[in-house]
């Protein structure tokens, strides 16, 4: 029965796309709706989502950032305040329309983001230095008009956070900037088990509107580059097109200072592609839903029933997510089946096990198969789930390092980026970005921060070379 079940999925390497599609529904994390480009989160793939969401929102909250709602729709005549934020997002806006168009006085359009929002609002409640800064963070769903989508990765609408705040000072407002993709950086070392390579966007790259725009990139199997989240710089540009002033401290009146920051349901996207297998889902323990399942063999016997229900209780106390699967379907189904969801950790309780008062577990990520002593189950638990976090983060640093390349020529470039990966060339600016992206399909992930020029000449324009970029083909 397992081999049958195996047999649903796609291998990686014959077909990435299919195969990450073929998990996405076969491990029940999302299913299609009616309108095409819009997805149904399924509880398994959902409850991904709120362990990312508890994580962030604890240490959002731990920096001083309250959460809000601001509307879903945003007035035609507001979204256009800003021309050049307007221009980024033009061709992605989807308008509200209603029956009796009479009552309607303007159109509107259902929010692609909320920056306009905030600024408006902003305006309304800060006239004092005193009143800064305002570090807000909103969670809800956007939507944008994508021509191509596919599940978590590109859809027309998607979940995630955009935290918006407003400060007295450049300095504070930069270091705002920073700190949030120091946090972008945590999550992905801490909760996820992805390293992120962080850095700068070039200027074509950059969020329309931004004065600088700052990324994180993961690197995934097929060696694309997935960007992950975003922490933006805005400068006064969206403070003097809605006018948010405040009387300093000199009583002159000054215009804020600005940032924003999100990440989004693409990090389940990211995650699946970082560690899936041909097998199905391997999720991280500290994000996966359910960490641990335990599975009785012959659970018709009263000393397994026993056993079972005293070691959950065990785990749940401590604190693990633990979950019993005692169905009638065959333990060889049950063991296809949650290695497909990835679950962590499995835990065998059987008549032989229970003679030498032990249990087996395997682990998902390598199918290492120990017996454990039931009494030490507990007390062990953390360490295995720690060792399984940094076995998945190692490994896929290791990946990331093992497809990293440099060029010293644009011919050495376009053959390596045929390879996959990620590939350091020094640039002279955007003529190479463009030359480049029409070549190979490849664009600047992010500017390198520190990171010393290879070449003091632009091998594509043969121009002087300018700043260090790491180039890769993306979703």
């Amino acid at each position: 029965m397992k081999q049958k079940l195996v047999e649903t999925i796609t291998s990686r390497d014959v077909d990435f796309a299919q195969w990450y599609t073929d998990l996405c529904l076969k491990a029940e994390l999302m299913d299609y709706s009616d309108a095409k480009g819009f997805i149904i989160y399924r509880p398994y793939g959902y409850a991904i989502w709120e362990n990312i969401q508890s994580f962030l929102d604890t240490r959002f909250k731990e920096t001083g950032h309250e959460n809000v709602y601001m509307p879903m729709v945003i007035s035609e005549s507001l979204f256009q305040k800003e021309k050049d934020h307007v221009d980024g997002f033009a061709p992605e806006t989807a308008f509200m329309t209603t029956k009796n168009q009479d009552e309607q006085e303007e159109k509107l359009i259902i929010r692609p983001t909320s920056e306009v929002l905030f600024c408006q609002h902003y305006a309304k409640i800060v006239s004092s230095y005193r009143d800064l800064p305002k570090k807000y963070n909103q969670w809800c769903s956007v939507v944008r008009w994508e021509k191509t989508t596919r599940p978590f990765l590109r859809g027309k609408e998607f979940l995630w956070q955009e935290g918006h705040t407003i400060h007295r000072t450049e300095e504070e407002a930069k270091k705002e900037t920073l700190d949030m993709l120091q946090i972008y950086e945590n999550l992905g070392k801490d909760l996820l088990a992805i390293p992120f390579v962080t850095g700068r966007k070039t200027e074509k790259e950059k969020f329309a509107g931004a004065e600088e725009t700052y990324a994180i990139e993961a690197l995934m199997h097929d060696g694309k580059a997935l960007q992950s989240g975003t922490s933006h710089y805005f400068g006064q540009g969206f403070a003097q097109a809605f006018d948010i002033k405040f009387q300093d401290q000199d009583s002159k009146i000054k215009h804020v200072y600005q940032t924003s920051w999100g990440v989004s349901t693409r990090l389940i996207g990211a995650v699946i592609m970082v560690h899936g297998d041909d097998e199905g889902l391997v999720l991280p323990p500290y994000v996966a839903p359910t960490q641990i399942i335990i599975i009785p063999i012959q659970s018709n016997k009263e000393v397994v029933q026993t056993a079972t229900n005293q070691v959950y209780e065990d785990l749940k106390k401590a604190g693990f997510r633990v979950k019993v699967d005692d169905s009638n379907k065959s333990p060889g189904w049950k063991f296809s089946e949650y290695e497909m969801k990835g679950v962590p950790v499995r835990v065998e309780i059987g008549p032989r096990d229970l003679e030498n008062n032990c249990v087996t577990i395997t682990t998902r990520h390598d199918r290492n198969k120990v017996q454990i002593k039931i009494d030490e189950l507990v007390e062990k638990m953390p360490n295995v789930l720690k060792d399984m976090h940094e076995t998945l983060y190692q490994n896929a640093l290791k990946h990331v390092e093992n497809n990293t390349y440099v060029a010293n020529t644009y011919e050495e470039f376009k053959t390596l980026i045929e390879k996959g990966g990620y590939i350091k060339m020094s640039i002279s600016g955007e003529e190479a970005e463009l030359i480049i992206k029409q070549d190979t399909a490849a664009t600047a992930r992010v500017i390198l921060i520190d990171e010393p020029l290879i070449t003091t000449v632009c091998p594509v324009t043969n121009k002087q070379a300018t700043q260090t970029v790491l180039f890769a083909r993306a979703y």
